[in-house]
């Protein structure tokens, strides 16, 4: 063999994901984990009645269409116009991908050149460094800072240079909760359309604002044609594993976009894709109980982490909460983690792997609440013994 390493020297800062290593610690320990995003429970058995049907009657069983199946493209349309009233063509504006990561993934690698620069608010999801690094672009934080984690615009306005070709929106903001008023979010769409850039829109939790209001980026003007809105099917349904994903944008977008996922996975989970566009289809009632159920966990876990003596940042949205640790562990939001497990049976994730600089994040740790009730109570009396 050759002596010269095998991993790609691009791809050689990535490592594996902070979720794969703490879940792996989980399983190890048997500890309640509450580091990764995935619910302890199913969603609705009629979505997968959907999906089990069209496995049945043969739809989907082989290879479907790049874009999506039909009905799915219609589902996802017709999604658009009646939460934000905005008119898409499902045969030519919407591409199913393999999970919002792909979506961001065919994004990046379609439309960035080396050398581009990507701006975002951090902390950020870390596919977003991946997908910058696999597309030879660099990605430029803005950090949102605690308390309240609000962005500073001037700071995103400062931030573009020449090289800025895209900025990448998260709004319902994972890992702070954080979601963008009117006002913010008009503001962001005024500074991309004044250095004519793209924007990428990060939407996935869409449906799970607690305080505020969801409004699609790509609605405000001048937005649409340079506005790639992302969304998945996993966190709204609470089918994390189905990996059904997709973007909505102007069509010369999406067949940039197609043009790169088709060398990606092609396409993928064909009879899944008949099950979500059931559920996209699923009455306002299942949208408002699912919320107003999130909402209770919320402050269920967030007002247990507080009796439990921390410094609780409770998310407008999302199903994520983060705590300031303080001096614990020197304030070293990984060692904390690695040792909740033995210290306690918790898992969680330590939020400074989310920022370009560390220290921004240092003390902060996160958990999602989208768990069980008995799962967040017996979790918050396993913390509390560490009063």
């Amino acid at each position: 063999m050759q002596n010269r390493p095998v991993l790609n020297q691009n791809l050689s800062s990535l490592g594996s994901t902070i979720f794969s290593q703490m879940s792996a610690l989980a399983a190890r320990t048997q500890a309640l984990n509450l580091g990764q995003g995935a619910p302890d429970t199913d969603g609705p058995a009629e979505i997968v009645d959907a999906a089990v049907a069209a496995m049945r009657d043969g739809n989907g069983n082989q290879y479907p269409p790049s874009a999506g199946v039909p009905p799915l493209r219609e589902a996802i349309a017709e999604h658009q116009r009646r939460f934000y009233g905005m008119e898409y063509d499902p045969a030519t504006e919407v591409l199913v991908t393999s999970g919002a990561t792909e979506a961001i993934a065919a994004t990046a690698l379609a439309m960035l050149e080396p050398g581009d620069e990507v701006i975002a608010f951090e902390p950020y999801y870390d596919s977003y460094t991946a997908t910058a690094t696999m597309a030879r672009a660099r990605l430029v934080p803005v950090t949102l800072r605690a308390p309240d984690f609000r962005p500073d615009l001037d700071a995103l306005a400062d931030a573009v240079t020449p090289r800025t070709r895209m900025l990448l929106i998260n709004t319902p903001h994972n890992p702070t909760g954080m979601v963008l008023t009117d006002a913010e979010s008009a503001r962001i769409a005024q500074i991309a359309v004044d250095n004519d850039l793209l924007v990428m829109t990060d939407e996935v939790y869409e449906h799970l604002v607690f305080d505020g209001r969801h409004r699609p980026l790509a609605s405000y003007p001048g937005m649409r044609d340079r506005t790639i809105t992302i969304s998945s099917a996993g966190k709204t349904f609470s089918f994390t594993g189905w990996k059904i994903g997709w973007i909505v944008a102007d069509r010369a977008l999406v067949s940039a976009a197609a043009t790169a996922k088709q060398y990606l996975t092609f396409t993928s989970g064909g009879p899944l894709q008949h099950g979500i566009a059931h559920a996209l289809r699923m009455p306002d009632s299942y949208f408002d109980k699912f919320r107003s159920d999130l909402e209770r966990k919320r402050d269920l876990f967030c007002g247990g982490l507080r009796e439990a003596g921390f410094d609780v940042f409770v998310p407008q949205g999302t199903y994520f909460a983060s705590i300031d640790i303080g001096d614990a562990y020197g304030g070293d939001g990984f060692e904390y983690c690695l040792s909740l497990p033995e210290r306690c049976g918790v898992v969680a994730v330590p939020n400074a792997v989310f920022y370009d600089n560390e220290e921004y994040g240092r003390s902060h740790v996160r958990f999602a609440f989208c768990k069980r009730e008995e799962v967040l109570t017996e979790a918050v009396a396993r913390l509390k013994t560490l009063m």
